[in-house]
């Protein structure tokens, strides 16, 4: 666990997310919550960490997201030296067989 982010509030935060049961629920209380550069800054981030964890090229990457080289390079370190989190996801992911966005 990160300890940097670890606060009541951001507990909060967490389990008014975890309450979402849809998608359409998730896009309510996002569109709510944040602006939609912000969202759409995550969106283009957990792709290209989805494209990074299924060894994809930056060039690629690049062409398929519109994401710079910088932040590939940022969201390859999470990948690499972080909490595990994106792995998580996308193995949970994988069980329920959700197909990557097309763009």
């Amino acid at each position: 666990m990160n300890s940097k982010i670890k606060d009541d509030s951001v507990d909060f935060l967490f389990q008014a997310i975890l309450s979402l049961q849809t998608v359409e629920e998730c896009y309510n209380f996002f569109e709510d919550l944040c602006t939609v550069p912000e969202i759409k800054a995550m969106a283009q981030r957990i792709l290209v960490a989805h494209m990074l964890s299924t060894k994809r090229v930056y060039s690629d990457i690049v062409s398929h997201t519109g994401a710079s080289t910088a932040t590939i390079s940022r969201v390859n370190r999470s990948l690499n030296y972080g909490c595990d989190g994106y792995e998580l996801v996308f193995n949970r992911l994988d069980e329920q067989k959700v197909k990557e966005p097309e763009k």
